[in-house]
């Protein structure tokens, strides 16, 4: 019996002094989902669909706008949401 509860002790133990994880994976899929909504939103404001434009040279000015910002919030999310600290 006191070798099982020393067992369970040691273990809990363990357990309670075994690092935290602070990455934050599902504040970076928020962060992302808020990013391509908006892009969505940036796209239907041009009278374009998202995901439907492909490079080439007659893109209009707004869509490169739109994929600019993209760009950025996703970086955005890459680089603060990932490290932020989660429950």
């Amino acid at each position: 019996m006191h070798l099982k509860l020393s067992a369970l002790t040691l273990a809990l133990v363990g357990l309670a002094a075994s690092p935290v994880a602070n990455a934050g994976p599902i504040a970076y899929g928020i962060c992302q989902t808020g990013c391509n909504t908006v892009a969505v939103a940036c796209y239907a404001g041009a009278g374009f669909t998202f995901g439907t434009v492909t490079a080439g040279i007659g893109v209009p000015a707004a869509i490169l706008a739109c994929n600019a910002a993209l760009g950025t919030c996703s970086s955005a999310c890459a680089t603060v949401a990932l490290f932020a600290p989660t429950p």
